[in-house]
């Protein structure tokens, strides 16, 4: 058994990292995932891999369109009482659940652009939110006056250099892609990018998606060099990566993807569609480059070309994994306690 003692080792995707980082950072004991699943959901998902350290937890969805309620998770809160912090991401909460919750310190992270995809009367209930972009924190205001907002988005900023890290592998491939096959993400502006490039060599690597075939089929009635891979784990993620020289960022309407950090911490320079709306502060002059859609195949072949003189990693190394994070969240959480803890008096 590992010694509980030992702070856990903050690894895999953006889900785990956060609860992770506040375990090692000691603002919390213990920490748990849940989800909310259909009738076949089980309380405990036993023998779930995943990162020491962490619990996994699947609870059964109640029946209506979302944000997503669930009896079961309050039954669970009923029982056990609730958590000290609870995070939530995208549609997964209701007022209810919110309110059963009243003693924590309760953080909203919008995954998605919209930063706000709940109604007010749920929404108001947040004592903290984390936002990709100033932009989403002003919308986040104009509903609640006095929200505290912190553009810290919980992908590219609670980033994992256990995860992802230079392995040494050979570069067989010029430019990689991690994403899903979602109309959002914009494969086709790579695609036309690597039709402007002829010989360049592109990996695309996908988790989920519905265009995966018809992306496919285009690649190839283009004459692309192109292969694809996927779904994988976050280590062979990694690997997979390591094998590009520069990776990509097609998306504009993209709420600040984790891949950003992720492939800098395995030493690629990132080139992002200029046009991306949350997550465009980690591409900096040291660590890849902005381009718009017309001008995207020349600054393409010019970081290929260019690769070898960005140092990624450590520019991510000093700003955005989880230490430095985690401290800035806890800024957010030890006022919020104290708010709380006059309120509930």
């Amino acid at each position: 058994m590992p010694d509980e003692s030992t702070p856990p080792r903050v690894v895999g995707g953006y889900l785990e990292r956060l609860p992770l980082a506040c375990v090692a950072a000691n603002l919390v004991d213990t920490a748990e995932v849940w989800s909310f699943a259909g009738d076949d959901a089980h309380r405990d998902i036993v023998g779930k891999a995943g990162p020491s350290g962490l619990i996994y937890r699947s609870l059964r969805a109640d029946a209506h369109p979302a944000p997503y309620g669930s009896a079961d998770a309050l039954a669970h809160i009923a029982l056990y009482g609730p958590p000290e912090i609870l995070c939530v991401w995208g549609l997964g909460v209701t007022e209810a659940l919110l309110e059963a919750c009243a003693s924590s310190v309760r953080i909203y992270n919008s995954i998605d652009v919209e930063p706000l995809r709940i109604p007010p009367s749920v929404s108001r209930h947040f004592d903290i939110f984390l936002t990709g972009a100033d932009w989403q924190s002003e919308q986040i205001r104009q509903r609640h006056l006095d929200a505290t907002c912190s553009v810290l988005p919980i992908g590219p900023e609670f980033a994992s250099d256990d995860t992802f890290f230079p392995t040494g592998a050979d570069k067989d491939y010029d430019v990689v892609y991690v994403a899903a096959t979602q109309p959002y993400k914009r494969h086709d502006l790579l695609l036309d990018a690597l039709s402007r490039l002829p010989g360049r060599r592109a990996l695309c690597v996908v988790g989920y998606g519905h265009l995966t075939e018809d992306l496919k089929a285009d690649a190839l009635r283009r004459g692309l060099e192109v292969d694809w891979a996927g779904p994988v784990s976050h280590s062979e993620v990694n690997e997979l990566i390591n094998r590009a020289r520069v990776g990509v960022v097609c998306g504009v309407d993209d709420g600040a993807p984790a891949i950003l950090t992720e492939y800098m911490l395995a030493g690629l320079p990132v080139l992002a569609n200029a046009g991306l709306v949350c997550g465009r502060q980690y591409i900096r002059d040291d660590t890849g480059l902005l381009a718009s859609e017309a001008d995207f195949a020349a600054a393409l072949d010019r970081l290929i070309k260019t690769a070898a003189e960005y140092v990624p990693r450590t520019v991510v190394q000093r700003n955005w994994t989880w230490p430095h994070s985690v401290r800035r969240l806890n800024a957010l959480i030890e006022p919020a306690r104290t708010r709380k803890k006059k309120v509930l008096a």
